[in-house]
């Protein structure tokens, strides 16, 4: 018999967003480790805030929601707000009920920037870091470097030269801006919008945009990552803050075993290269030889892992 498309509301439902999510999610073990790294920074939570006035979001939900927001690339968090009106997944992540009203955008930004100040997202890491850890899953001997463009919240319309003494912004939501032709470099431009990010591209042929650097040290057993870092985005950024990360590991690991590092060939350099063999680690990164000697030698890719790494 065919079935029919009316329908009445339901009054009362007794359905949680629990009921709603596969027992075999992949999210419900993301969430069981979340929820354990944010147990141990409750003590930072509580010194955070104010004992009295007007209760904020809670801590915990801005981490959480900040890492749907990755997980599910939501492009942006007035549309993470929007999703988690009616996304029942995103309401049981977060704790929430059926019910319960999402975020207001903007309440949902100041918020984060409390977390930003104190540096929580950071703290977060290291505590999901510290589970995996002692659940010995991370590796002590081949790891992997990379880094890669962050695009800053700022316009290519804000960049303005330095000795530019209006700084008034243009007039409108996107006024029309006729820069073709002028050469902006970081040694005379800013953006007017964020100072700190500096015009970078990840390859040729491509535009310049106002950028950050992100970079990750990686072990290679389990690929998990076990160091990150947030810099200017500088022609030596990924090397300089590569040999960083690899120093602070050997001081967390407290160990002087030979390791390898793995990596593009934007860190065959003499430098970086150098640098590595200082820290007792081997440098496996792919060779560069685009008009140019490469930095690493026979020593190292004679050896059959370093056509593995």
């Amino acid at each position: 018999m065919r079935g029919s498309t009316l329908q009445q509301g339901e009054i009362l439902s007794t359905l949680t967003p629990d009921q709603l999510v596969p027992a075999d999610h992949p999210i419900r073990r993301i969430r069981t480790i979340v929820d354990t790294a944010l147990a141990e920074l409750h003590g930072e939570f509580n010194a955070m805030y104010s004992r009295v006035g007007r209760p904020s979001i809670a801590p915990e939900r801005l981490l959480k929601s900040c890492l749907l927001i990755a997980l599910y690339s939501v492009r942006s968090e007035r549309q993470f707000c929007e999703r988690l009106q009616y996304d029942m997944l995103f309401k049981w992540f977060l704790n929430m009920n059926i019910g319960d009203a999402a975020f207001d955008p903007t309440t949902f930004s100041k918020n984060r920037d409390r977390l930003l100040e104190h540096e929580v997202a950071h703290r977060f890491f290291e505590a999901v870091r510290g589970e995996a850890e002692r659940r010995r899953l991370l590796s002590d001997d081949h790891f992997t470097l990379d880094g890669t463009l962050l695009e800053a919240w700022a316009s290519v319309k804000s960049v303005r030269p330095k000795d530019d003494d209006d700084r008034t912004p243009p007039s409108g939501r996107n006024v029309a801006v006729d820069f073709h032709g002028q050469r902006r470099r970081n040694e005379t431009h800013a953006s007017t919008t964020d100072p700190e990010a500096l015009l970078a591209k990840k390859s040729s042929g491509t535009a310049a945009k106002p950028s950050y650097a992100g970079h990750l040290l990686m072990e290679n057993r389990n690929g998990l990552v076990v160091g990150v870092a947030l810099t200017a985005a500088t022609g030596y950024a990924e090397r300089e803050t590569g040999l960083r990360l690899l120093h602070q590991r050997r001081g967390e690991r407290r160990t002087e075993a030979r390791w390898t590092v793995a990596g593009d060939k934007g860190y065959d350099t003499k430098d970086f290269v150098a640098g590595c063999r200082a820290l007792k680690v081997t440098p496996r990164v792919t060779q560069n030889t685009s008009n140019r000697r490469s930095a690493i030698d026979g020593r190292t890719t004679r050896h059959p892992g370093y056509a593995m790494s």
